[in-house]
């Protein structure tokens, strides 16, 4: 093996708790917000009963807020999210991130999160394999232009972007059913690792 890469999912993993929730209530307020989620509390239970697909909640969820919002718009609320929510990130995780980095291993964030306000929580050093929305015309669709990037879609993810396993060790680090494929695949695994 030549290299090492450290494999972290985001939420709850690097950081204290959801940051799709977190992101609509900074960039919409708490009553929009609230409005919003009560109009998808449906699909939402059957999501967490495991009756509705996870991707196409969320979809609908992301495309209620922020459908026809312009990319560069988007991109500069992820940036101030991003800038006035470090505290979101836990301390002991971007650590372990970081020790990586000065050991000179690939660090991915490996997250369902969309990428653009994943990516600024970082260095350019980090590279981020999230789930990416779909732009036409320079505006939001509301739809996801790749699988949200969840449970085999991580390992997916993963190989497409370093495809040899053979030539890497991968370090991995999750909370959730959706990095247990993740976990599995690495050659060494940390569930809940950090506080």
């Amino acid at each position: 093996m030549c290299c090492k890469i450290y494999a972290f999912d985001f939420d709850g993993t690097l950081t204290v708790r959801d940051t799709l929730l977190a992101f609509i209530k900074y960039a919409k307020g708490n009553t929009h917000f609230l409005l919003g989620f009560l109009r998808y509390v449906p699909q939402l239970v059957l999501m967490k009963l495991g009756l509705y697909p996870n991707w196409r909640a969320k979809q609908q969820v992301f495309s209620y807020f922020f459908k026809g919002m312009s990319i560069d718009d988007f991109d500069r609320l992820c940036r101030r999210f991003a800038g006035d929510n470090q505290q979101l990130l836990r301390p002991d995780g971007v650590k372990m991130m970081q020790h990586a980095l000065l050991e000179g291993a690939r660090v991915l964030v490996v997250s369902a999160s969309i990428d653009n306000w994943v990516r600024p929580f970082f260095s350019g050093d980090v590279e981020v394999l999230g789930t990416q929305v779909e732009v036409a015309d320079g505006r939001l669709t509301g739809r996801f232009l790749t699988k949200n990037c969840y449970g085999e879609e991580k390992v997916r993810r993963i190989r497409e972007r370093y495809p040899d396993r053979n030539e890497y060790e991968l370090i991995a680090f999750g909370d959730s059913r959706g990095d247990k494929e993740m976990l599995d695949d690495a050659d060494e695994a940390h569930y809940k690792p950090f506080r």
